[in-house]
């Protein structure tokens, strides 16, 4: 085990102890200015209080706390450390999360009209990134898990197939894990796509937890990805808006990353952010595995307790995926529950869950998903248990339950369809539609028309359409099957879906 050793947030702190005499930003002047005698509303709250610790440490860029765009120092070494920790060559710290960490990627592999290869179901910053560079974008379906009806990154067979077809593609950028910790080993996309003499980047968000426990999946890195974002402020003990970039290999070129970056990100970084994220990987170094120790055995504890206790609210179980070149796995920390009933939406579960004080990190019109983090203690635990038991009382007899639950997932998308798994280039450029109107046509008359809004169904919350995408007829298929079976449309005016925004 080593000693806890964060040099960025240690630098702070000494800084904090030689009773500096400030005369820069920020305004708060190291939490002095909330000291004024202010008059306070009934509630008692007390600025003071609640802040005056972290604004000590919320400082400029000075001689002894270093500057992000430019290390020389603490930062530097801070980011050393982390890439020894997370397997990198070199690690940036980012104090725009994950958004900045794609967008900047985005704006160092693409040029204007550009194509990359990118997962469909992707994040809404490397959307905006595409807008950015204006570049074009080879959309991917996703696989979707059959019992689960969610979405994992596209087939290794369907990757290959865009590499041939693109050879002029600039890089893939997958998503992995998705939201409800759902995952794959990118080791044989890794290869498959290095075969092309392409960079693969990886949107992974949701794990940077990954790698630092046996029970953990592994990690984009350790699969030999060449740029991997992770939220730090996710799942690991860092403030919202840490995250972190990690490079490997010559196929980034890393100065003009560097640029990016810069142009990216404030040029007044939050303090309080980096040493968060320093905190972050000195926590993993002193501890390792054991950082993650009670959060695995609360969420464990808690899927034990469900399958004894609960009868309509249960714990989603998905399905392997069968694909024999690469292997899926699931977060442990994240619990998947649901209505089998199908009576309660994924929403109106949340909202009751929130009236007995448990909030979850998300839901979607069939599931809710709850984050298991680190020190999520026995007491939680049990609050979340009491809500579920008083929740599951409300629920319909289990035989009616076993019958609704037949009809709850609605298709997705069309497996055997080749234009809506691999689509033709979409160009982001800004330019292209900038002074183009758009009218509103019937769906059955959009075909080889430019769609001029997003069309995302849920379930699987996936789009269909980007703007700026050719509609074609197995599109308009899908929506009008979509439809029939009562899937919502998000981002579409019209909920029905009779008629579509295009381009005139």
């Amino acid at each position: 085990m080593k000693p806890f050793y964060a040099p960025l947030f240690e630098a702070l702190i000494n800084h904090s102890r030689s009773a500096p005499a400030g005369f820069h930003v920020p305004g708060h002047h190291y939490g002095d200015a909330l000291k004024l005698e202010i008059k306070h509303t009934d509630s008692g709250y007390e600025p003071d209080k609640w802040y005056s610790a972290i604004m000590k440490l919320d400082v400029t860029e000075l001689s002894s706390t270093d500057d992000l765009h430019h290390p020389e120092a603490a930062i530097l070494e801070a980011q050393r450390l982390a890439a020894d920790t997370f397997g990198a060559e070199e690690t940036f710290f980012l104090v725009g999360g994950s958004t900045s960490g794609n967008i900047a990627l985005l704006l160092t592999v693409c040029e204007p009209n550009d194509i990359i290869i990118v997962q469909r179901n992707v994040h809404k910053s490397i959307i905006n990134g595409l807008k950015l560079a204006g570049a074009k974008a080879v959309f991917l379906s996703p696989q979707i898990e059959e019992k689960a009806g969610l979405a994992i990154v596209p087939s290794l067979e369907q990757v290959e197939k865009a590499l041939r077809l693109y050879p002029d593609a600039k890089a893939v950028f997958l998503s992995n894990p998705n939201y409800y910790g759902m995952s794959a080993d990118l080791t044989p996309f890794v290869e498959l796509i290095h075969q092309h003499g392409k960079p693969l980047l990886v949107d992974e968000a949701h794990g940077a937890h990954y790698g630092f426990h046996q029970e953990l999946p592994r990690s984009g890195l350790a699969a030999g990805a060449d740029a991997v974002v992770q939220s730090a402020h996710k799942t690991l003990p860092a403030l919202t808006m840490g995250a972190m970039l990690h490079v490997q290999g010559s196929r980034i070129q890393r100065e003009l990353l560097r640029q990016s970056l810069a142009m990216i990100q404030s040029s007044s970084p939050s303090f309080p952010i980096l040493a968060s994220l320093d905190i972050s990987r000195a926590m993993i170094d002193t501890l390792g595995a054991k950082l993650f120790k009670q959060s695995l055995a609360s969420a464990a504890s808690f899927r034990t307790w469900m399958k004894l206790h609960s009868t309509a609210i249960q714990v989603l179980e998905w399905s392997s995926i069968e694909d024999t070149r690469c292997l899926h796995f699931k977060d442990p920390l994240r619990v998947i529950i649901y209505d089998k009933s199908g009576r309660m939406s994924g929403f109106e579960l949340q909202r009751l869950l929130e009236q007995y004080g448990c909030f979850s990190e998300m839901a979607d019109p069939r599931y809710v998903v709850l984050v298991f983090g680190i020190q999520t203690s026995l007491e939680d635990t049990l609050k979340l248990q009491y809500a579920i038991k008083i929740i599951d009382g409300y629920a319909i007899e289990q035989a009616d339950a076993a019958q609704n639950e037949q009809n709850t997932l609605i298709p997705t998308f069309l497996p055997e369809s080749e234009v809506m798994a691999i689509s033709e280039p979409v160009s982001f450029a800004r330019e292209r539609f900038k002074n183009k109107n758009s009218i509103r046509v019937g769906l059955g008359n959009a075909e080889q028309l430019i769609a001029a809004e997003m069309v995302t169904p849920y379930p699987p919350g996936i789009a269909i359409l980007y703007p700026g995408e050719k509609i074609t007829a197995a599109i308009i298929n899908q929506i009008q099957r979509l439809s029939a079976s009562g899937a919502k449309f998000q981002g579409a005016v019209d909920p029905t879906m009779s008629t579509i925004a295009v381009f005139s």
